[in-house]
């Protein structure tokens, strides 16, 4: 074979593995994290047909039914829910089914935002109203458990996504080591045909 044989061989190699790496990169191994993300997101979906206010549920807060109404649910609950739906729900589970780094660092984002907007509607069913006026009830179990779901999801996606970023990195340098070792063995054969 002649050195452009072995050069075309090469870099036929190299650009499977690019594409490989190039694969690698966009996805994550959720390991041992994604079966607590999928608890995390059970308990947020749980969290939606439990009470958030007096006898109104995360469906009628999302949907703002009549019984919303009555419990003068606030805009703060209505946004905390529709992130829970959104980002604790169908972002979590498409990261964890599709497996895409861009996707969970979208739950991440939206999850991070659910904790604040959780924490918010929480205050605003304990605070009195315009001119004192309260609300008919507290916070209901179900906004509870779904504001601590969004705290679990969100810890878990930001270790999960940070623990990609490491071992992206180890991918990095182990095929900058494995094609260092190809190109000398490349050279070497190419020195003794010469000789």
């Amino acid at each position: 074979m002649t050195d452009k044989t072995h050069d075309d061989q090469f870099e036929q190699f190299h650009d499977d593995l690019a594409k490989a790496e190039r694969k690698v990169a966009g996805e994550f191994d959720p390991g041992a994290r994604g079966v607590v993300v999928a608890v995390g997101v059970l308990v947020a979906i749980a969290s939606l047909l439990l009470a958030h206010a007096g006898k109104a549920n995360g469906f009628d807060v999302l949907t703002f039914s009549h019984a919303a109404q009555a419990e003068r649910i606030t805009i703060t609950s209505r946004v905390f829910v529709y992130f829970v739906a959104i980002f604790g729900i169908g972002f979590s589970t498409l990261a964890l089914l599709t497996r895409r780094w861009a996707i969970a660092w979208i739950a991440l984002c939206g999850n991070l935002i659910a904790v604040v907007a959780g924490l918010l509607a929480w205050w605003s069913r304990n605070t009195p109203g315009v001119g004192g006026v309260q609300p008919p009830s507290g916070v209901g179990i179900g906004l509870i458990a779904g504001w601590f779901a969004v705290i679990l999801l969100s810890f878990h996606w930001a270790r999960l996504v940070w623990a990609r970023s490491n071992y992206q990195l180890a991918l990095e340098e182990q095929r900058r080591i494995e094609a260092a070792e190809r190109e000398k063995a490349v050279r070497d054969l190419q020195k003794r045909k010469n000789h």
